[in-house]
C-alpha cells in the first residue's frame, strides 16, 4: 500500500469520515478501513477489479463502486491540505530559491510537463478519447516544486484535443495570463543589473515559448551557449519527470490503459498524484528513498534513479505518455528576450558552473521521460 501501519492510520482518521457506511438490518456495510485498503492495493497494484473482487471476496460491482467513491473521498480530503498552489509571492520566492539552491536555475517558479493517461475506450465517445498517438487517453497537466510535489494538475481533458489548446484552456494558464496568481514582479540577476528577468516555469517542447514559459532552443548543431543553456533548463526541467517516474512506479496503476469509466479514471488519477503528494510531505524517506530518483555526480553526469529500472520491467502498454512537441509555433519578442537574458547569465562568470562546458563538450545525453518510448 505504499505506507507505513502508522501512515495508513492517520490517513483513514482523514478518509474514514468520508466513506464511512452505516450497518442495516438487511446486512453489515463494509468498514471504512477495509475500502481504503481495497482502493490503495487496487492502485498499488494495479490489477484488475476482478482480481481485488477475488482478493477481498466482494463482488466486482460493489468494487468498482468502492473505488470510484473512496478515489473521490481521498481527493476531497487532501487536496486542499496536500495539493495546494502558492497563494503569495512570499511562498512563490520560496520554490525559486529552492531551484536555484538545488538545481543552479534563477527565477523559476516550477517545472511543467504533461501525459497522456491511456485507458480503455469509453462507451458512446466516438473519437474524443483517440489520440494522435493511435489509443485513448485523458490528459493530466501537473506543475511541481523543486522537491518533486505537484503544485497544479489539470485532469480530463480528451486525448483528442491539440496539446498546445489543452494547455491554453486550462485554469493555470488563464489565471497566469490574467495575473491572478499573484507571481513576483521581474528582478535583475547578479551581474546584469540593468536588464530585469521575469519569474517563469520551464517546460519541454510541448509548451510554447512565453516569457512566463521558458522552453529549450529547437534545432540540432547548435552554438555552445545554446547548447548550454539547454542543458541547464533540463536540469530544472527533469524535477517534472522524476516526479511523474515516482508517480508511475509507485502506483502502477499506471502501467497499463485503465479499465473504467471516465469519471472513475479522473477520480483514479487524482487520488494517485493527491497521495503522492501526502507521502512525499510526511514519510518522504520511505516514499521515496535515496537512490529512487536521479542523481548527479560532480561531473554533472546523470545517475539513473531506481524508478526508470521499474517502469522499464513493468510499464508493458505505457500508462503515462509524453506530449506531441509543439512546432511553428510563433513566440512574442520579450518571450524571445528572456531566454536569450537567461542564456547570457548561464554562459556567464556569476551564472554558470563549473561543470557544464565539459558536459556540452561531451555531447552527454539527457535521459528520456521514460526508458523504452
Amino acid at each position: 500500500m505504499r505506507m507505513s501501519p502508522d501512515t495508513f492510520d492517520h490517513l483513514l482518521r482523514l478518509v474514514g469520515p468520508k466513506i464511512s457506511k452505516q450497518n442495516t438490518q438487511m446486512r453489515e456495510a463494509i468498514s471504512a478501513d477495509e475500502r481504503l485498503s481495497l482502493t490503495l492495493h487496487y492502485l498499488a497494484e494495479g490489477a484488475s477489479q476482478q482480481s481485488m473482487a477475488f482478493q477481498y471476496r466482494i463482488a466486482k460491482s460493489t468494487v468498482s463502486k468502492i473505488i470510484h467513491e473512496t478515489c473521490g473521498a481521498i481527493w476531497e480530503a487532501l487536496h486542499e491540505i496536500y495539493l495546494r498552489p502558492p497563494k503569495s509571492k512570499d511562498e512563490w520566492l520560496k520554490i525559486s530559491q529552492q531551484f536555484e539552491e538545488l538545481w543552479n536555475f534563477p527565477h523559476c517558479l516550477g517545472a511543467i510537463d504533461g501525459k497522456h493517461i491511456t485507458m480503455q475506450c469509453p462507451l458512446k465517445s466516438g473519437s474524443l478519447y483517440y489520440n494522435y498517438k493511435g489509443y485513448f487517453s485523458i490528459v493530466l497537466l501537473a506543475l511541481c516544486d523543486a522537491h518533486y510535489t505537484f503544485t497544479f494538475i489539470d485532469i480530463g481533458a480528451y486525448g483528442s484535443c491539440n496539446d498546445s489548446s489543452i494547455f491554453n484552456s486550462t485554469s493555470f494558464c488563464k489565471a497566469v495570463e490574467a495575473g491572478a496568481l499573484d507571481l513576483p514582479s521581474a528582478e535583475p540577476l547578479e551581474g546584469f543589473p540593468n536588464v530585469p528577468l521575469p519569474y517563469f516555469f520551464v517546460g519541454d517542447e510541448a509548451f510554447a515559448l512565453k516569457t512566463w514559459i521558458q522552453r529549450p532552443y529547437p534545432g540540432r548543431k547548435l552554438p555552445e551557449d545554446k547548447r548550454i543553456f539547454n542543458y541547464r533548463l533540463s536540469r530544472a526541467r527533469r524535477v517534472i519527470e522524476n516526479s511523474f517516474g515516482i508517480l508511475a512506479a509507485r502506483w502502477r496503476i499506471f502501467h497499463r490503459p485503465i479499465q473504467t469509466a471516465v469519471e472513475t479514471a479522473e477520480n483514479i488519477v487524482k487520488a494517485a498524484v493527491c497521495l503522492h503528494n501526502y507521502l512525499k510531505q510526511t514519510s518522504s524517506a520511505a516514499y521515496c528513498p535515496t537512490g529512487f530518483i536521479d542523481s548527479e555526480d560532480s561531473t554533472g553526469q546523470i545517475q539513473p534513479g531506481e524508478w526508470r529500472r521499474i517502469v522499464a520491467e513493468d510499464n508493458t502498454c505505457g500508462g503515462l505518455r509524453a506530449l506531441r512537441p509543439s512546432r511553428g509555433a510563433r513566440y512574442p519578442l520579450d518571450a524571445a528576450k528572456t531566454r536569450e537574458a537567461l542564456k547570457e547569465y548561464v554562459n556567464s562568470k556569476w551564472g554558470s558552473v563549473s561543470w557544464q562546458c565539459h558536459y556540452v563538450r561531451s555531447r552527454g545525453e539527457v535521459l528520456a521521460d521514460f526508458p523504452g518510448q
